[in-house]
């Protein structure tokens, strides 16, 4: 055996080949084999519950959910009543987003969903990057009317919607949650993350928000990913991507964990952790659930 193979997990052998016509192996998804699956559409009937307030948010508080409820409480920090949301709890874990009801409002079976009631006519909304452009229109806030800073906050934004794939789906599965480690998988996404660090840290060297001197949805977007990875709070990868090194990204990840409606936002449709809201109805339920945790954990 040579040593290239010697170092190859034996269920994933160095001769491995692609079949000519792909099957499906349940048991290759990992920590999410339960509800990983090739095919859209829902397992089961489920109507989402309607709350009070305009919008109605289907959630979780993962990195995608943050930013929709981080941009609802800075819309509601700076006083736009009408922006008041409930946010009900989606558990991926347990495969509620594969209800009837939730695919009605987002046919790809990921949160955040949203339903814009506000107007005659309900409007659907999902991907959190349409949520957000979505949101911003509406209110004409955190999205700059002048067109050169306006193209400098979306291209942020959809740098950070075509790039946390990488980090989530790529590194943060290989890296802790597939079934075995393969270095090759970890290094080629390790490497990447690393990249994209550096990208943010040059840009935040330059600038003090991504956009420039405004607080926009870029920031909102990319700060539930890559803020928490710059403080080693995603995937136990801290000081293996050595992410203190990237001093202006640290720099801006602390100024925005001190917003308000940054620290209520993360809060929202929580499953873990003291201080977290497994749903939001109201502003006086932050009160009832004090919050106890670490700066962005």
């Amino acid at each position: 055996m040579t040593d290239a193979a010697a170092a190859v997990p034996p269920n994933c052998p160095a001769d491995y080949a692609p079949a000519k016509v792909w099957t499906w192996n349940k048991e290759n998804g990992g920590r999410f084999a339960n509800i990983n699956r090739p095919i859209a559409g829902p397992t089961h009937d489920k109507a989402l519950p309607i709350g009070k307030h305009p919008f109605q948010l289907y959630s979780l508080g993962t990195p995608n959910g943050v930013k929709v409820t981080v941009m609802f409480e800075e819309l509601l920090e700076l006083g736009h009543k009408a922006a008041d949301y409930d946010a009900w709890l989606i558990n991926i874990g347990e495969g509620d987003q594969f209800g009837s009801g939730f695919v009605s409002v987002n046919p790809n079976s990921k949160i955040p969903a949203l339903m814009d009631r506000s107007g005659k006519t309900p409007i659907r909304l999902f991907e959190s990057g349409a949520i957000l452009i979505h949101l911003a229109e509406k209110f004409g806030a955190f999205l700059p009317t002048d067109p050169v800073k306006r193209a400098e906050a979306l291209s942020w934004l959809f740098w950070q919607v075509g790039s946390a794939p990488y980090l989530g789906g790529g590194f943060g599965h290989f890296y802790a949650y597939a079934p075995f480690k393969i270095e090759y998988a970890i290094d080629r996404f390790a490497m990447e993350v690393k990249r994209q660090m550096d990208v943010l840290d040059r840009r935040l060297g330059e600038a003090e928000y991504l956009a420039g001197d405004e607080y926009t949805i870029a920031d909102m977007a990319v700060w539930p990913w890559y803020g928490a990875m710059a403080k080693g709070l995603v995937y136990g990868a801290g000081e293996f991507l050595e992410v203190d090194s990237y001093k202006h990204v640290q720099r801006w990840t602390d100024q925005l964990a001190k917003r308000p409606g940054v620290q209520r936002g993360r809060r929202v449709n929580r499953v873990q952790g003291e201080g977290g809201l497994r749903e939001r109805h109201d502003a006086s339920d932050f009160d009832a659930v004090p919050e106890k945790t670490p700066e962005q954990a």
